[in-house]
């Protein structure tokens, strides 16, 4: 673990037992579709879990797998983001995988090469093979915000995990979801001799296993930034209010410095939506 870090790295205790308390498990819900767009339950057909293999034949219950954390789709080319702190295990060798509903069978596992990384920022490009968009798999997109939220402003944070301590891939994952706010902007030094990152604070605990979610509007579903871990020294306004409220603070890397990857690395995403269709997670597109 990078010892400068203001946050607590998810990665690093990617294990079978990191699950919390049965208390705390929450299941996750039935997808609505409408045209090409898939309700709040769906949300978790853009997000995949970032795994590996831990067999090397599958099972009656298919693979296990070693659970590291979230990434999420934003083209149909199968492109994904996640953080770069995420991949930390991988290296010094070791393929990353995601797990990807399908229409009519058990989740599958999928490669996902390494595409382009940020180590500063602590973002990572990956990349699905083959492309679960051309073939029979439940994915969606996820747009990406172009303005920063300001503070007060409502978020949604997403992510997906396994349902028991030693998971199979053919098992449906579990998925949570929680309401938070914008509670300020600091930066911090993510990469030991590297530059300092803007990070986005929310009023929200963030677990073992979240870090590379999703962390969108609320009002548009547009992604403004993917987790980066729990934020442990604020500042002293910031310290005030965790003591008034009790409140435990999430840090997330804004979606710019993600986009700015993409656009270094030539790679295009995702960001119109039909006209005059609305439902309830509109930043998502189903394929």
């Amino acid at each position: 673990m990078r010892s400068d870090r203001k946050i607590i790295a998810t990665w690093a205790a990617a294990v079978a037992g990191f699950l919390c308390a049965a208390a705390l498990i929450s299941r996750a819900s039935t997808a609505t579709v409408t045209d090409n767009y898939v309700g709040e339950g769906g949300l978790a057909r853009a997000i995949c879990s970032i795994v590996y293999p831990v067999d090397e034949t599958p099972g009656r219950r298919g693979y296990q797998y070693a659970f590291f954390g979230n990434a999420f789709f934003i083209s149909r080319d199968g492109y994904l983001i996640t953080a770069a702190h995420v991949l930390h295990s991988f290296s010094n060798g070791g393929q990353p995988h995601i797990l990807v509903q399908r229409g009519d069978a058990p989740p599958q596992m999928l490669k996902a090469d390494v595409m382009a990384m940020d180590m500063q920022n602590d973002v990572a490009v990956l990349r699905a093979t083959p492309n679960p968009f051309a073939g029979n798999y439940r994915v969606g997109i996820l747009s990406l915000g172009t303005e920063a939220p300001a503070r007060g402003d409502a978020l949604v944070v997403a992510a997906l995990r396994p349902s028991r301590r030693q998971p199979r891939s053919f098992e449906t994952e579990l998925q949570d979801r929680s309401a938070a706010r914008v509670v300020d902007y600091q930066s911090s030094q993510l990469e030991k001799g590297m530059g300092e990152t803007e990070l986005l604070l929310f009023n929200h605990e963030v677990i073992l296993g979240q870090s590379g979610a999703p962390v969108l509007s609320a009002d548009g579903h547009d992604v403004v930034g993917f987790i980066e871990g729990q934020w442990l020294h604020p500042s002293v306004g910031l310290a005030a209010q965790m003591e008034q409220g009790a409140t435990s603070m999430g840090a997330a890397v804004p979606i710019r410095y993600a986009i700015a990857v993409l656009k270094q690395n030539g790679i295009s995403w995702g960001q119109s939506k039909p006209a005059g269709v609305r439902s309830p997670l509109t930043g998502v597109r189903e394929f």
